[in-house]
């Protein structure tokens, strides 16, 4: 009998959880009713053998479970991740095993593991997985359920039981949407937040289609040929300053220091606060000096971050721009990628091609966060204006002002930004759309008092939460997290809804920045996937906004390059 007819027959059905450890020497089940171990040289083809069975699978994290089942291509529908829950759960900065088993059974955070077990540790440890005070026991998260199969049962069955509490948790908590239904909210957001963990491995095995001969191109067209050695790069550093220099009587600035570039341009007639590029753009078209380095600015950057030591070391033999990929920061819960792939400069992106046969589909959320405020604040003039294709029209129909200044007051509002026109145009807001000031307003004060809130979705905010430059108990923070951590849940559900989808045709998600989707698809495939993206969508706003009566849209383009897919 097959392990799969095995299971069926002990009662697992499509969806159930069943939690999976993955160990040297085979595998290891637990399933509600039940539990296995299956010796295998070949773990993961015996994972593959289930795929029928199509479980929901749940293991501690997809880093360290489903990196080796998507190296050898098996991608799992859906799951849950031990880690990824326990982070929105209870807004931990740590998502390891022994963090989350923790928090979840009311324990001070354990000290993280290191190198072999002291002494000390060893007078703590009996062996046993949870050690008499609760907490998980520092071998075993050292990695003993990977190296006996007898450990690896007990560590799944541990998990299984660890994903039902999680589960009840979430299943508890209030639902935020004007008709909520079940499952509860809180519960779908854990879904998509493990699918997110997983697409973040899928990513990162599989990485961003990159055309090295055109990158190649693109970075000598604007920093210079490749270098032959530091000597050549020096000069090459030399001739860009140059460019700008020209324009100024003093040719001994350092431009990579605003200290000394605020002076420079003082001797041009421009006396600044600061040398920020957004405070310098509208002096380009008048000022050739402030034009030259703006353009040094760009080429700098590519140079420093995007040059040729970025393209040696991140652009695989196989045309794929590699890096690592999370799930959700600390703060708010947006996905977050390394190796430059969520700030690719705009100059770089024609050379991020499409394989001969297939072309991206590139789709973005339009004025998402707006569009989110209306919806999780419920309130209902702000609701009717995100019914609207450009929610600012209405907003600025309201308010009495025009487009621009209503663009103004709705950023202000979710930034906390109160000085200049901002501020007059916040009293408007408070007039016209009173409930989704208020909720903005809840979100401060509760930041300000030192009291924990959760998102839309779920996720537990602390004040501490905003990471080590936010300003604490500003509010500001909060403010913000509110609707950037709703408009995140609302993103992963969405790209967890598409990614169901993309499997029957061939295409794949290669990037996820904030709220644009970039897939991959084969040529036949692109009005599917077109349809899909749209479609999917609908689906997830169906449930994800239920009742709220807001419009979420997306922009939907096609090309052969991430710059034509505009």
């Amino acid at each position: 009998m097959s392990l799969a007819r095995e299971l069926a027959d002990a009662g697992v059905d499509r969806g159930e959880p069943v939690a999976l450890v993955v160990a040297d020497a085979g595998i290891a089940l637990a399933w509600r009713s039940g539990q296995r171990v299956v010796p295998s040289a070949d773990p993961v083809g015996v994972v593959a053998e289930l795929a029928d069975l199509d479980p929901r699978w749940t293991w501690w994290s997809a880093r360290e479970t489903a990196t080796a089942l998507v190296a050898a291509g098996a991608r799992p529908r859906i799951c849950w991740d031990l880690e990824a829950v326990g982070r929105l759960i209870h807004g931990l900065r740590r998502g390891d095993a022994g963090a989350v088993w923790a928090a979840q059974h009311g324990l001070p955070e354990p000290t993280m593991p290191r190198g072999e077990l002291d002494l000390l540790e060893l007078g703590e440890e009996d062996g046993a997985a949870v050690r008499p005070d609760g907490q998980l026991s520092r071998e075993w998260l050292r990695g003993r359920p990977l190296r006996d199969l007898a450990a690896a049962q007990q560590w799944s069955a541990l998990a299984l039981t660890l994903q039902g509490a999680q589960q009840e948790l979430l299943q508890g908590l209030p639902d935020p949407r004007a008709v909520p239904r079940r499952p509860a909210l809180a519960e779908l957001t854990a879904t998509a937040e493990s699918a997110a963990a997983l697409l973040a491995v899928e990513m990162e095995q599989d990485g961003l289609p990159l055309d090295r001969t055109v990158a190649t191109e693109l970075l000598a067209a604007t920093i210079g040929q490749r270098p032959r050695d530091e000597a050549q790069a020096t000069a090459q550093r030399a001739a860009r300053d140059d460019v700008v220099l020209r324009h100024f009587p003093d040719r001994r600035v350092d431009l990579r220091s605003p200290q000394q570039v605020r002076p420079l341009l003082a001797t041009v007639g421009l006396d600044l606060p600061d040398t920020r590029s957004w405070r310098l753009a509208p002096y380009a078209d008048s000022v050739p000096a402030v034009a030259a380095l703006l353009d040094w600015r760009k080429a700098e950057r590519l140079a420093t971050t995007y040059g040729w030591a970025w393209l040696d070391e991140h652009v695989g033999a196989d045309g794929r721009l590699r890096g690592r990929w999370g799930a959700a920061d600390a703060a708010a819960g947006r996905m977050t990628a390394q190796a430059g792939l969520h700030n690719l400069p705009a100059e770089l992106r024609p050379a991020v091609l499409a394989e001969p046969g297939h072309v991206f589909v590139r789709a973005d959320l339009g004025q998402v966060e707006p569009r989110v405020l209306a919806a999780v604040s419920h309130d209902d003039g702000f609701a009717a204006a995100a019914r609207a294709d450009d929610i600012y029209a209405p907003v600025a129909s309201k308010l009495g002002c025009d487009r621009p200044t209503a663009k103004v007051a709705v950023l202000a509002a979710m930034y906390g930004q109160t000085s200049g026109a901002a501020g007059a145009a916040l009293a408007d807001m408070d007039r016209a759309f009173p409930r989704a000031m208020a909720y903005l307003r809840a979100a401060e004060q509760a930041e300000r008092d030192g009291t924990d809130v959760r998102t839309y979705g779920g996720r537990l905010l602390r004040p501490w939460s905003g990471g080590p430059d936010a300003a604490p108990g500003s509010g500001r923070f909060f403010r913000n997290a509110v609707i950037q951590g709703a408009a995140a849940e609302l993103f992963k559900a969405w790209a967890a809804t598409v990614r169901d989808g993309l499997a029957p045709l061939g295409a794949s998600i290669v990037l996820c920045l904030h709220d644009e989707l970039l897939v991959h698809v084969p040529d036949q495939s692109a009005t599917a996937v077109r349809d899909l993206l749209h479609q999917g969508l609908d689906s997830t706003v169906s449930w994800w906004a239920a009742g709220s009566g807001v419009r979420f849209v997306a922009d939907v383009a096609v090309g052969r390059s991430w710059a034509d897919a505009r």
